[in-house]
């Protein structure tokens, strides 16, 4: 039987890519994006999330079957401030407007985190993140780099997801993200291009263990799995698809 399925961030990357996935596995998919999508919503404010989650909600009144939130900003945005509105409230948002569409067909999210997660980061940025403390987060903000604000919201989305999974999980609802390693998309691409961070990126790149960057396909491979009733008995877990670096980098770590 056909799914129903939303994706954010469809109209490029990864997920594009988890479109043509699921389109290719038969299912009936809606994109969410800001441009050249079945929904056009602009993620990085609270009422462009409502109007999203309206939006789904009316294109699925049936339930949904899964959501894949893959809409993000990466580290080298100009604007800072838009990289956790959109990386981690633009899908906790989502998640938290459709949970009861996903529930009543016993449907999965899966988040886009990144294997940069598990790096230090500032942990008064992600607290205020993950409580939803907007005082705190101007605080923080203005102190960070692009870098630290991009690998906190993904380290937040992460933890973040394993705090809400059993609930969830009690609902019928499963909880899962993908941390991708260095994955060529649009966005990697404007940091592989930069002048301050191209060398760096290369030298990144080399040292990956299985000799390549990752494909969007890739993760949108890992990403279908997590969806589909293989991974039935599969959540609240992080899944690195980076090529063997996170092994690398945290040998001892499980």
């Amino acid at each position: 039987m056909m799914g129903s399925y939303i994706v954010t961030g469809a109209a490029s990357g990864i997920g594009a890519a988890v479109v043509a996935r699921l389109q290719a596995d038969g299912e009936k998919v809606i994109g969410l994006d800001r441009q050249d999508a079945d929904i056009i919503a602009d993620l990085s404010t609270v009422s462009g999330r409502q109007g999203g989650v309206e939006q789904c909600l009316n294109a699925c009144p049936e339930g949904l079957d899964g959501l894949v939130c893959c809409a993000g900003v990466g580290g080298t945005h100009p604007l800072t401030s838009l990289i956790p509105e959109v990386n981690f409230f633009g899908s906790t948002a989502l998640l938290e407007g459709l949970a009861d569409s996903l529930a009543s067909r016993r449907g999965s999210a899966v988040f886009v985190s990144s294997n940069s997660a598990p790096h230090p980061s500032d942990e008064q940025y992600m607290q205020a993140l993950i409580d939803g403390n907007r005082e705190l987060l101007a605080e923080r903000l203005p102190e960070l780099s692009g870098h630290q604000a991009y690998s906190g919201s993904k380290q937040a989305i992460a933890r973040w997801m394993r705090r809400q999974a059993p609930d969830y999980a009690r609902k019928g609802v499963r909880l899962n993200a993908v941390a991708p390693g260095y994955t060529r998309t649009a966005m990697t691409a404007e940091t592989e291009n930069h002048p301050d961070y191209a060398a760096a990126i290369k030298e990144f790149l080399e040292s990956i263990p299985l000799g390549r960057a990752g494909e969007a396909s890739d993760i949108a491979n890992a990403i279908g799995f997590l969806l589909s009733r293989e991974a039935a008995f599969v959540c609240g877990s992080l899944l690195y698809v980076d090529g063997g670096h996170d092994a690398m980098f945290r040998p001892d770590v499980i």
